[in-house]
């Protein structure tokens, strides 16, 4: 009788060995914007805490990010962020093109803007884009005295950071003195709410969703009106000369926002692209989460399990239970 229950014991210890050697795995990459990496830790936490799983976060730029994609040798298999037009140039060439790369259908939706505090827009009259290039306006967001204004428009890596250089450029501000910064988006959330603390001016690029709304008393400058046929924007990737050759002269239109994933998943973790076929997030969902990473100061990993234990059913949903 001892050597019957001592082979059951060993039977399911080799079985319980044998499904953890099968269980999904997925490397997930976060480009390092706090709504991108509030949902790749959201991700993260349904795959190990639900679908029992394993997920790594792996930081890295756009590039990067779709480079790996595409090779599918399982370096980072994820886009938790995708910005739609914004990233085009990579979903043209690694989804359309070489169909290395899968989006989610489900989406939710983005805008994006320049934006001042609002005590700055009242005191100089600022209402739309163009005023940032008046001499006094350029002259009130000079904190160094170098003679340029700052206008922050985003960290390296980023499609936007590239078009909003070009729209400062055709909107004339280079000339009025107004100096485009790149920088980790963290830094640029500490300079906005230091400079509303000083009283001193200050520009950037701004997008929903994201904490910033919460953070402080911001408001988002008028652009002309979107026009396509004012929207020719080139990426670096696509050509070393795109910032000569583009031309972006109107607001952005709308965006619509997914994930992405490797082709190569598909077959490795079918159950976790299973999920991720499913997955759908609201604007007001991704907003709640940077504002508790970026304000209160909670780890993302916490704040991921907290609106999973928030939100059973939708996450129930997404497995399918």
């Amino acid at each position: 009788m001892k050597i019957i229950k001592t082979a059951i014991v060993a039977g399911i210890l080799s079985l319980f060995v044998s499904f953890s050697s099968f269980a999904e795995k997925v490397k997930i990459g976060d480009p390092g914007w706090t709504g991108a990496t509030a949902i790749a830790n959201l991700l993260a936490a349904v795959v190990t805490d639900k679908m029992g799983g394993e997920a790594e976060l792996v930081p890295g730029n756009n590039t990067a990010i779709y480079g790996a994609m595409d090779r599918g040798k399982g370096e980072i298999e994820v886009h938790p962020d995708v910005w739609l037009p914004n990233q085009s140039a990579y979903t043209d060439e690694f989804v359309r093109d070489k169909k290395t790369v899968r989006l989610s259908k489900n989406s939710y939706e983005g805008n994006q803007g320049y934006c001042v505090a609002q005590w700055f827009a009242k005191k100089m009259n600022i209402t739309a884009i163009e005023d940032l290039g008046r001499p006094e306006v350029v002259k009130a967001m000079d904190s160094d005295g170098n003679g340029k204004g700052e206008f922050w428009i985003g960290a390296d890596g980023w499609a936007s950071a590239n078009v909003n250089q070009v729209k400062l450029r055709e909107y004339k501000l280079y000339d009025a003195g107004i100096e485009p910064i790149r920088a980790a988006e963290a830094v640029k959330n500490t300079r906005v709410l230091d400079s509303i603390k000083k009283k001193e001016g200050y520009a950037f690029y701004c997008y929903k969703p994201h904490a910033i709304w919460s953070m402080a008393d911001v408001v988002m400058l008028e652009e002309p009106k979107f026009d396509a046929s004012k929207y020719k924007m080139i990426q670096p990737k696509e050509d070393p000369d795109w910032y000569n050759k583009s031309y972006v002269a109107t607001k952005d239109a709308l965006k619509n926002i997914q994930i992405a994933w490797a082709v190569s998943l598909e077959s490795k973790s079918p159950a976790i692209v299973g999920f991720f076929e499913k997955f759908q997030l609201t604007a007001d969902d991704v907003s709640l989460m940077a504002y508790e990473i970026s304000v209160e100061k909670k780890e993302p990993a916490d704040v991921a399990r907290a609106w999973m234990e928030a939100n059973k059913s939708t996450v129930d949903g997404w497995l399918g239970l």
